[in-house]
């Protein structure tokens, strides 16, 4: 099957770092399902694996974990889902990646495409989706209240992919006042019309424009980058006892400053349900078809920003070199391979 993978991190602008390869197809077993790729979306986190983690001498690594496709086998204990079935999901990171004809993925955290979605725009929710749920609901879990606080959440980096499923979830199912910060005129549009009910410049100190805003101090922060530059204003913003979370990797965390306000400190990771086969697993198909339910009851859209074509090595370098650049808005797909 045809597939892209490398086998030495490399910078982008090398051809190697991304290569055009053939790969055995894959067969199923246990509770796997065999997928049909039809469209791929690429994150951050394929970019820092790229950078970071070399395959043992001689082999091959294949990135991605978003894809939409279609089933076309099943292990022997699949009960879920059949051959046929259309599905969405964002794969183990533990496992080869999306970025092939034919993938491998646990049923339990596969969900069932939304019908009113084509396959790229399919393909740019479930990581995003998943990352975004979990934080919001099972590690902040926005739908507790602060005292002394009205209802309300910033999210930093509101124009990334997390983001944009962030502040549609929060909207869709919480009544809680949303801050997105945005620093550019297309992005600060993006975040207003996703839902967020105030736009702030993450350019320039957070806390004196979230004091000027009528909602008060937020019990809720969520960081999805630059949280390293950040901190400082956040633990300032944030209302006393209130809850801070982030997905990104700053090179250090000082969290005693949280200890004066009683700030609980959450990291989320979407992975880690698959990566430990968690007890409670299998969530993470239960969320993505509510995800799924809610997309075509028309309450939440695709975050789909641009679709580069082809899966390709080339479009696949292109997308990496987008989201290194920072300048992502949305998500970036990639759909069907050449005849």
């Amino acid at each position: 099957m045809r597939a892209i993978g490398y086998q030495t991190p490399l910078p982008i602008e090398n051809p190697a770092s991304l290569q055009d390869i053939d790969l055995p197809k894959p067969v199923p077993s246990g509770r796997d399902l065999l997928v049909e790729i039809r469209a791929v979306s690429v994150n951050p986190v394929d970019t820092k694996v790229r950078r970071s983690a070399t395959p043992d001498v001689g082999e091959w690594r294949v990135l991605g974990w978003d894809a939409a496709g279609i089933v076309v086998g099943t292990g022997p204990d699949v009960t879920d889902f059949s051959v046929g079935d259309e599905v969405f999901y964002a794969g183990a990171i533990n496992r080869p990646g999306t970025n092939a004809e034919f993938h491998l993925v646990d049923e339990r955290i596969v969900g069932r495409k939304p019908r009113s979605l084509n396959w790229a725009e399919a393909a740019a929710l479930p990581l995003t989706a998943i990352t975004a749920w979990e934080m919001l609901f099972d590690r902040l879990d926005i739908r507790r209240s602060v005292p002394g606080t009205t209802p309300s959440i910033l999210i930093i980096g509101g124009a990334g992919g997390v983001s944009s499923m962030a502040i549609q979830l929060a909207k869709v199912l919480t009544d809680i006042t949303v801050i997105a910060t945005a620093s550019r005129p297309e992005t600060q549009d993006w975040v207003t019309s996703l839902g967020a009910d105030h736009v702030i410049d993450h350019s320039k100190p957070l806390a004196a424009q979230v004091a000027a805003l009528p909602a008060g101090a937020p019990g809720y922060v969520f960081s999805t980058t630059q949280t390293d530059q950040h901190l400082t204003e956040i633990v300032e913003l944030l209302a006393p006892q209130g809850h801070f979370g982030l997905i990104d990797d700053p090179a250090e965390l000082n969290a005693a400053p949280l200890k004066r306000k009683s700030l609980s400190l959450h990291w989320e990771l979407m992975f880690t349900r698959s990566l430990f086969g968690t007890e409670d697993i299998s969530a993470q198909g239960q969320l993505l078809n509510d995800v799924s339910r809610l997309v075509d009851e028309g309450r939440l859209r695709t975050t789909l920003g641009k679709n580069l074509g082809l899966i390709t090595a080339a479009n696949l370098r292109e997308a990496h070199a987008l989201i290194e650049s920072g300048q992502a808005k949305g998500k970036i797909v990639l759909e069907g391979f050449s005849a």
